[in-house]
């Protein structure tokens, strides 16, 4: 298991792992809402536990995102815009 946890560890930069704020911002959202989404789980935006610290990963942020889009404003109707 060490091993696996090594090699995902061997491309990732600090720029891929991002604060609450800068995903607030890059959202335009408040640190707040995030806080709540994660105490609530309203919205499945995954983020990480360091030490007492919450990051996100860019590619989690970037795939949630991309998982919001709609084609309809109906009820259940998912879809790529």
């Amino acid at each position: 298991m060490q091993n696996h946890v090594y090699e995902a560890l061997a491309g990732l930069v600090p720029a891929d792992l991002l604060t609450p704020e800068q995903v607030a911002t890059a959202l335009g959202l408040s640190h707040r809402t995030l806080a709540a989404w994660r105490s609530s789980g309203r919205n499945p935006l995954p983020y990480l536990k360091i030490g007492g610290r919450v990051r996100y990963r860019r590619s989690d942020v970037t795939a949630w995102l991309e998982s919001q889009a709609r084609t309809s404003t109906a009820p259940g109707m998912k879809g790529v815009a």
